[in-house]
């Protein structure tokens, strides 16, 4: 007979203590964790959400970002960590990535001494690689204060914590796309939907069930200080999206100069003219994940625009 101590912990049920349950990815990653056999229990802001949570079959722990007491006793009775939780206010984006350090800090010293899996996030816009798509082994090295995240992690990595990064990119299905839900509400605002410059430079992407499926390959076989790349298309043209999004929306598709970007974009100008491919090669190598689902355009040619 086997005892228990001897199956590898990614055979093994796991009490995972997931942030950001309730959220676009975390009500993905929820079912998906518990149809593999895990027991979950989902941090919840509201009462609303904690209804949301005990409908999927998780056990609700009450908590926010902000409470880092909650973080850290939510941790503590865990046998693994997803750390999905965001403030997505983009009006106080440095501020809130400064949040998220303090979030992920606090969720490592409820794990310190074991062996426990912290799966964080961050982003693949955290590394530029000219002329090539990013990749898992490629450092973070943009100002984007997003970094913040990947810093925390590092640091914990290097006290010998278990933890691990998921780098998204645009996670997508016909309701939500990541930033380009931003340009979808900046194209209804101002009548136009737009790109910038000739719209060649490229968004990574993924359909949100195959990104929560790499969650929970992280969590049960992610390694201590491993990068993952959650990325099936590597690379969509800009443009690509805004002429998809004219259709839906019935508006003109144009052209916006990079002097201009600030003045039509607001803050989606830091990000809307970025090249920023990635690849996931070496996250697919490495955990066997193969991303399945519709692409990016596709979503986006099904996604209702108007109301019925």
């Amino acid at each position: 007979m086997q005892l228990a101590e001897d199956i590898p912990r990614e055979e093994k049920d796991m009490r995972v203590f997931v942030t950001g349950a309730t959220g676009f990815i975390g009500s993905a990653v929820v079912p998906e964790l518990i149809k593999a056999g895990h027991q979950v229990v989902g941090m919840a802001r509201s009462d609303a959400g904690a209804k949301f949570l005990e409908g999927t079959g998780a056990k609700v722990h009450r908590g926010d970002l902000e409470d880092l007491e909650s973080l850290r006793s939510g941790a503590a009775q865990a046998d693994g960590v997803i750390h999905l939780a965001f403030n997505h206010d983009f009006s106080k984006f440095a501020e809130n990535c400064e949040m998220d350090r303090r979030a992920v800090e606090a969720l490592g010293s409820a794990l310190a001494g074991s062996d426990r899996p912290l799966v964080i996030t961050s982003g693949t816009a955290m590394t530029r690689t000219a002329g090539r798509p990013a990749t898992e082994d490629d450092a973070p090295n943009t100002p984007v204060p997003r970094v913040a995240s990947e810093e925390a992690a590092a640091a914990l990595a290097a006290k010998g914590m278990r933890v691990s990064v998921v780098r998204l990119p645009q996670v997508h299905d016909t309701v939500k796309q990541g930033l380009v839900t931003y340009l979808i509400a900046a194209a209804r605002e101002k009548g136009v939907s737009a790109y910038v410059g000739d719209g060649s430079n490229r968004w990574p992407a993924v359909h949100i069930g195959s990104c929560a499926q790499l969650y929970r390959l992280v969590l049960e076989k992610g390694k201590a200080g491993a990068r993952y790349n959650a990325v099936a298309e590597e690379g969509v043209p800009l443009r690509e999206i805004a002429e998809v999004i004219g259709r839906g929306l019935k508006l003109p598709v144009v052209s916006i100069s990079p002097e201009k970007a600030g003045e039509h974009f607001g803050w989606l100008a830091h990000f809307v003219g970025f090249d920023i491919p990635a690849s996931s090669a070496l996250t697919q190598e490495r955990l066997g994940w193969r991303p399945t689902g519709p692409g990016m355009i596709s979503d986006l040619e099904k996604m209702r625009y108007f109301p019925a």
